[in-house]
């Protein structure tokens, strides 16, 4: 049935290598905690599942968020098992989740990035292809918010260069639509050119549209390598160099300069506007920054009078 299960969202749901890997593991660590029965009809319990929240929490030292997860899991695979006619209801609603403290997302400022790009533009003409490369993965996961597999995963018929689109195959297989401005269709276009050096098939658009130095595509651990290289000396950045800081910035930037949720959402690929609210709470912290440095009655402390 666990088999069957990992089928499922792997097949149906489509989700993600890395959830899927992420679901087997936990269901094999459950497995694992109540000795190696699959017998899931007698091990998913209201009791079963307390002891074993508080044997990842005691026991393994796992964080309230880890231990949240490894139950959001088992709630999925529970709700699967009530639809194979296993169970009759889902245990895990009874049982008390651990606290999370939230979590806001990072990102870098605007100004940090503006030094990053201009001190990396120089000829366009000339450079080598790492540097071509390394800027480019940079200017798409800033100018595009990609998640770091939906920039692996970019192929050479991504890009209409006609309509200045980027195609991307997000979470699900959904595919969405990115503008692209002007100056990031041209660094494409030189960075296809130097790839042409590299490759025969640089501009078959089946082909990866980012290659490693060897010509194959990128891999997860390469993009990373990339990222803390390239934004290493940036003035200011003290917060992690990841790709999805990048993600974050962008779309920080964009609430903070006025576009509406719903247009964040599609260009993020979020599937619920839940998931995009988060940003709001980094321009409410500078809106009250604001408020406080020019308000007449915040900065003399909220008194009454002259």
């Amino acid at each position: 049935m666990r088999n069957k299960f990992l089928s499922y969202i792997r097949d149906v749901k489509r989700f993600s290598g890395r959830t899927c890997s992420i679901y087997e593991e936990v269901l094999e660590d459950f497995v694992r905690f109540c000795d190696g029965s699959e017998d899931f009809a007698v091990t998913l319990n209201v009791n079963g599942i307390r002891a074993y929240e508080v044997f990842l929490m005691d026991k393994r030292g796992l964080s309230s968020r880890t231990v949240g997860q490894h139950l959001s899991v088992l709630s999925s695979f529970c709700r699967f098992l009530i639809k194979e006619g296993v169970l009759q209801s889902n245990p895990v609603h009874l049982v008390r989740r651990p606290k999370v403290e939230k979590r806001l997302p990072v990102f870098y400022k605007e100004k940090s990035m503006e030094a990053y790009f201009e001190g990396t533009k120089g000829d366009p003409e000339f450079g080598t292809y790492e540097q071509k490369l390394n800027r480019l993965i940079i200017s798409l996961l800033a100018s595009c918010g990609l998640r770091r597999s939906e920039l692996i995963g970019l192929n050479v018929g991504s890009v209409d260069f006609s309509r200045q689109v980027l195609r991307v195959k997000g979470k699900g297989d959904k595919i969405r639509e990115i503008p692209l401005i002007p100056s990031l269709c041209e660094e494409i276009s030189l960075y296809l050119s130097a790839a042409s050096s590299l490759t025969e098939d640089a501009y078959n658009p089946s082909a990866p549209l980012l290659r490693t130095p060897h010509g194959g595509r990128l891999y997860p651990v390469f993009v990373d390598r990339v990222v803390k290289k390239e934004l290493a000396g940036v003035p200011d950045i003290t917060v992690r160099r990841s790709p999805h800081v990048l993600r974050h910035t962008l779309a920080t930037e964009l609430l903070s300069d006025g576009a509406d949720l719903n247009s964040i959402k599609e260009l993020l690929g979020h599937s619920s506007l839940a998931a995009t609210q988060v940003y709001t709470h980094n321009t409410v912290e500078r809106l009250q920054k604001v408020y406080t440095n020019a308000h007449p009655r915040a900065k003399n402390g909220g008194k009454n009078g002259d």
